[in-house]
């Protein structure tokens, strides 16, 4: 054998011996329904303000939701130094304990070594589950795959595997998902965001199991499409994460023509966000979760016409309110 074909055989038998140590451990919480990705509060310096990301926990269970994700794009996470996640996951671990939302940290980065220092960190943590957005640095598909497979070897917890957000020219081909779904059972859960989104969805719906979990991003703009379809949940924004909770709600109970009327007015605040750039971080100060509207991607100003059509529309969604 030579030097090369004995290094594949290697590398094959290692991935082998790692799916067989990784079994599928079963969350102690339900992987299904409302998954908000957590906003990261800031200060009017621009600092991390770590005492409103604590509240943005009893915000959310408030609102009834079945799991909380931090950090992930919504959170700005590519602005955030190694240190302030660190700090964040520990804090958000401490709030999260003994509450009835499982909480799911984000552990991506452009690499496979990145993405394993956030990781190993966040599994003494010992969170609900863990997300990572693809790595920027891949070239191929199988440095998509092998970054999932690095994170499964680390941790039997439920696993995300996000289909967007990273390196723009890999495709991650739901053939693929589902393969890495067999050989680590418990990275079978995936956040998709990949076009065409509601094609893809549909065909993991026909791979249950090794599929576990199927999820929307995007705000869930498509949601009441995908529940439909038979889909696990969604991911949106955190500041109306009881008004989807109310139409997941609606929707079990089969109450689907309600389900879409609170769907609708959702959504107008959902497309306000289009013409009014920074309606979430707006909604989170009205409700009282964070002191500032603040964020380190870019500045935020209201004028009084904004604020008022902001306020027209919130107010369609109050009595689903908690």
């Amino acid at each position: 054998m030579s030097l090369t074909d004995r290094r594949q055989f290697l590398a094959t038998l290692g991935a082998g011996f790692g799916s067989r140590l990784v079994a599928a451990a079963p969350s102690a919480k339900s992987i299904r329904g409302v998954f908000p990705i957590m906003a990261t509060p800031f200060t009017e310096s621009k600092e991390v303000d770590f005492d409103d990301l604590v509240k943005e926990v009893d915000f959310l269970d408030r609102c009834g939701v079945h799991g909380m994700v931090w950090p992930q794009l919504a959170s700005e996470y590519w602005l955030l130094k190694k240190e302030e996640r660190l700090r964040g996951m520990e804090l958000l671990a401490r709030a999260a304990k003994g509450r009835r939302p499982a909480l799911v940290l984000g552990v991506q980065g452009p690499n496979i070594d990145a993405m394993l220092e956030y990781a190993r960190y966040a599994e003494k943590l010992e969170p609900d589950a863990m997300i990572a957005i693809p790595p920027t640095e891949a070239k191929t598909l199988d440095d998509f795959l092998n970054y999932y497979r690095a994170l499964a070897r680390i941790t039997k917890r439920p696993i995300f595997v996000q289909t967007s957000g990273g390196a723009k020219e890999i495709n991650p081909k739901v053939e693929a998902l589902v393969a890495l779904a067999r050989e680590f059972p418990n990275c079978a859960y995936v956040k998709e965001e990949y076009a065409p989104i509601i094609e893809r969805m549909k065909e993991l719906t026909q791979h249950r199991p090794p599929i576990r979990g199927i999820f929307s991003g995007a705000h869930g703009k498509g949601w009441t499409y995908e529940l439909r379809l038979g889909c696990d949940g969604t991911c949106p924004g955190a500041p109306l994460a009881d008004v989807y909770v109310r139409i997941w709600d609606l929707y079990q109970a089969g109450k689907k023509a309600e389900a879409l009327d609170v769907f609708s007015k959702l959504m107008l605040l959902v497309n306000l966000d289009s013409q009014i750039p920074g309606v979430f971080q707006y909604l989170m100060k009205r409700r009282g979760v964070f002191k500032t509207t603040v964020s380190r991607q870019r500045e935020r100003k209201y004028t009084p016409e904004a604020a008022e059509e902001i306020e027209f529309n919130f107010a369609a969604v109050k009595p689903f309110l908690k």
